[in-house]
């Protein structure tokens, strides 16, 4: 039987409604490679120069972000990335005395982290109290101890409001109240996918905005309500509608390589934040285990029933875990993984010619493909390097296959 449904059904019925343009995922495109003048991959400036909107705080360093998740976003992991100038959303669950030990140990990571919140009242009071907190820093970054330069106090001066459904009005008042408390510090805010929220959230106060509704790699949105937007049109999307009103955005979840770093800023990211990518290192949180002679660390979504265990005594009646569980094989030092994005986004731009991370997005041209690699030899076969020192080459080491940490469906995390 066949069933013809013209428009004008559609219109009576008045519940359906189907976009028909194709949005894209990052597994649907590449980047066309153009003419470029740059003899080296050294040559490329992965350093930008933001200043916000609403806090008027201006910030310089490589915009690529740890994702507020508690396996990934540890004050272990944001002394290794301010290193490199690169940016940590440190988890909502540390205490405000864990906070006052860290930023009087390590002042020079204080314009490189955040403060993470969700929008109940305790998680509203620990975030004035955590902003509250005043560091002496010299004009080097360093604490006046250390230091040469005239001291002066700091405080943390970012926040990431951070809930998993950010169209709820209650978030958008929320976000309100933060900017009216703390009228100086730059506000993250998210997530959502499309422009009209995106506008919504930059009007109400927000300097930045998360995209991202269900890319993640241990998050299970998408299969549990059916909701979410490929992530790059949503990006792509958003960056539009912040950009006209002076906002920026934050590629928030989908990467799974350097190559993805590289799609999301060519398509308009301001910044790129990741978690899973980030997971399995000495720096990620977790116990180390093992299991037929290979170390691995647990990695699970913030939504899943073990984050839930671990923070809210369980799962409660009326919800459904979101996210899930896995054992990533244990990579050693992130130093590794961070010196791999960088070097793949330098790489990125010096083939679309962009001598700074500035250009990416103007050079950056995309084509629909059908592959994105050749996949003649299985994972188990692939290689990935190996923790190493800084500028020296890697050790190809094996990856291993592994599965849910409650025995369910056979996964690979790639190293």
């Amino acid at each position: 039987i066949i069933f013809s449904l013209t428009c004008s059904d559609l219109f009576c019925v008045g519940m359906v409604h189907i976009e028909n343009d194709v949005k894209l995922d990052f597994k649907d495109v590449l980047i066309r490679p153009k003419r470029s003048t740059l003899r080296s991959r050294a040559q490329v400036d992965l350093n930008r120069t933001f200043t916000f909107k609403h806090s008027g705080m201006q910030w310089t360093g490589v915009p690529v972000m740890v994702a507020n998740m508690d396996t990934t976003g540890t004050f272990e992991m944001a002394k290794v990335l301010s290193a490199h100038g690169m940016f940590t959303c440190i988890h909502k669950h540390y205490t405000v005395e864990d906070w006052k030990v860290f930023l009087e140990a390590n002042p020079q990571c204080i314009s490189n982290i955040s403060v993470s919140a969700g929008t109940s009242d305790s998680d509203f009071g620990k975030l004035l109290q955590v902003c509250a907190l005043k560091v002496p820093v010299d004009c080097n970054g360093c604490s006046s101890a250390a230091g040469s330069g005239e001291p002066t106090l700091a405080s943390v001066r970012w926040v990431c409001l951070d809930v998993a459904n950010g169209y709820s009005e209650h978030f958008v008042e929320f976000v309100r109240k933060v900017r009216q408390a703390l009228p100086h510090v730059t506000i993250l805010a998210g997530n959502v996918v499309t422009g009209e929220m995106t506008e919504e959230l930059i009007l109400s106060g927000a300097d930045l905005v998360k995209v991202g509704i269900g890319p993640g790699s241990v998050c299970t949105t998408r299969k549990q309500t059916g909701v979410g937007y490929p992530q790059l049109s949503a990006v792509i999307e958003c960056a539009d509608a912040a950009h006209g009103l002076g906002g920026c955005i934050v590629s928030d979840g989908g990467v799974t390589c350097p190559g993805d770093f590289a799609k999301a800023f060519g398509a308009g990211a301001d910044f790129v934040m990741a978690g899973g990518v980030f997971s399995g290192h000495d720096e990620s949180s977790g116990e180390m285990f093992e299991r037929g002679g290979k170390k691995f660390k647990l990695f699970y979504g913030m939504s899943s029933a073990t984050a839930m265990q671990k923070h809210s005594g369980g799962l409660a009646e009326y919800r459904s875990s979101e996210g899930k569980t896995v054992e990533v094989p244990y990579r050693g030092p992130v130093e590794s993984t961070v010196l791999d994005i960088a070097g793949g986004l330098r790489s990125a731009c010096t083939y679309v010619g962009a001598s700074k991370l500035k250009e990416m997005s103007r050079r950056t041209t995309f084509v629909r493909v059908t592959q994105q690699l050749n996949e003649v030899f299985a994972p188990l076969l692939e290689l990935a390097p190996a923790p190493r020192a800084r500028g020296e080459p890697g050790t190809p080491r094996c990856l291993s296959q592994i599965g849910g940490a409650s025995g369910g469906e056979r996964e690979w995390i790639s190293g």
